[in-house]
């Protein structure tokens, strides 16, 4: 059959993207329209937003990537925008400038960029926007990321390599508005370095 669903977000991870507000202070804004080739993260974001607004003016940029069990900070702060007043098309939204208290969030200093990290996600990619440009119907922004440099949590990094461990790491994953995390593996692709932590399931879904 043929649907017409007014989002297609059809099972992305969550990022929280940092940055910096024209007094200095730091925004924080949740968003699902991520994606990588090599270290250039491709965001899509509201052209109209707080996080738009900052990028065309500052390029500096976090990444931050929750786990599952964020979830629920994440939905502290989908309701909030940083921009006062509220945009005519954000019904039921409301201005709160203190993003990270709101979410109940640890704001941590970067390295190389000037918005903070957030301390609670396991992965952080301190970044800046290289390009900004507007989507055909002028709706979103498409932002180019350069990834300067990723912050892991210890526990996800297999032990003597730059690797994060696939069977550590699962990112919080929005599905048509729910959140959800990763199931059990089911296999690897023949690109893997990591693939010798993998243990396939037997016929009743059982690790070998």
């Amino acid at each position: 059959m043929e649907i017409k669903p007014r989002i297609l977000y059809f099972g992305t991870p969550v990022v929280l993207l940092s940055t910096e507000n024209d007094d200095g202070s730091p925004n924080l804004a949740p968003m699902s329209s991520a994606w990588a080739l090599g270290w250039t993260v491709v965001l899509g974001i509201a052209a109209d937003g707080r996080t738009a607004h900052n990028l065309r003016a500052r390029p500096g940029v976090v990444i931050n990537l929750p786990g599952p069990d964020q979830w629920d900070a994440v939905e502290r702060l989908a309701p909030l925008t940083g921009r006062d007043p509220v945009p005519a098309n954000k019904p039921g939204f409301r201005y709160e400038p203190a993003k990270f208290e709101a979410a109940g969030l640890t704001p941590e200093p970067s390295r190389l960029v000037r918005p903070p990290r957030v301390a609670e996600c396991p992965l952080q990619l301190e970044a800046r926007a290289a390009a900004v440009q507007s989507d055909t119907a002028g709706e979103f922004h498409i932002v180019e990321a350069q990834v300067l440099t990723v912050h892991a949590a210890p526990e996800l990094v297999v032990p003597d390599t730059e690797h994060v461990d696939p069977a550590v790491w699962s990112p919080l994953i929005y599905n048509f508005r729910h959140y959800f995390g990763l199931g059990p593996e089911l296999g690897h692709s023949f690109r893997s370095e990591t693939a010798g932590t993998f243990e396939p399931l037997d016929g009743l879904g059982n690790r070998g």
